[in-house]
């Protein structure tokens, strides 16, 4: 994986093979960013990376100079290594092992951006629980977006808060925010 922008631009990371991951593409990564160029200043941010896996997504919010980003993973490998990398980057990443539906539901916080990249093959209910516990416990700020990234058969637009859906090879990304109408 590669770093697309900022003051780590180009850095190449390479996670361990064991790791049970499948990060972001480049491509979809570059895209998504060129959308939250238009909308936000990084450096004011406040960030949620849901499965986290290898701190892609972190990564990139870092290196744009984000300084508030929290990355929550299951798997004690994947937050061993975020920890590593983000350490070894002067990055400020602080990192949560944890099951992702059960720190939702426990979770009183605020964030501009909640990232959440789930394995594809979650259960359709699944990634509707993430949309529904990210609004029923009120974790966007003003103006912030719940981004779900996934298949491209996936189709979260029902969904509500739905704003936009976004495609890039085979992944999406589905955007949702707190002043969406209802669908």
């Amino acid at each position: 994986m590669r770093i697309v922008s900022g003051k780590h631009k180009s850095l190449r990371i390479t996670a361990p093979k064991k790791l049970p991951v499948r990060p972001t593409t480049d491509m979809a990564k570059e895209g998504l960013f060129n959308i939250l160029n238009n909308s936000y200043y990084f450096e004011d941010l406040t960030i949620l990376d849901l499965f986290a896996g290898t701190g892609n997504i972190s990564y990139e919010f870092a290196s744009r100079g984000t300084s508030e980003i929290i990355a929550v993973d299951a798997n004690h490998g994947c937050i061993k290594f975020i920890n590593k990398t983000s350490e070894e980057l002067q990055m400020d990443i602080s990192t949560i092992k944890s099951d992702v539906f059960k720190y939702l539901e426990r979770q009183k916080g605020k964030f501009d951006i909640i990232f959440a990249d789930p394995p594809y093959d979650l259960p359709f209910e699944d990634f509707c629980k993430i949309v529904a516990l990210v609004f029923a416990n009120n974790m966007l700020a003003e103006d912030g977006q719940l981004i779900i990234e996934h298949f491209k058969q996936t189709n979260l637009s029902e969904q509500e808060h739905f704003t936009k859906l976004k495609k890039y090879g085979s992944s999406a990304f589905s955007f949702f925010n707190a002043t969406a109408s209802e669908n």
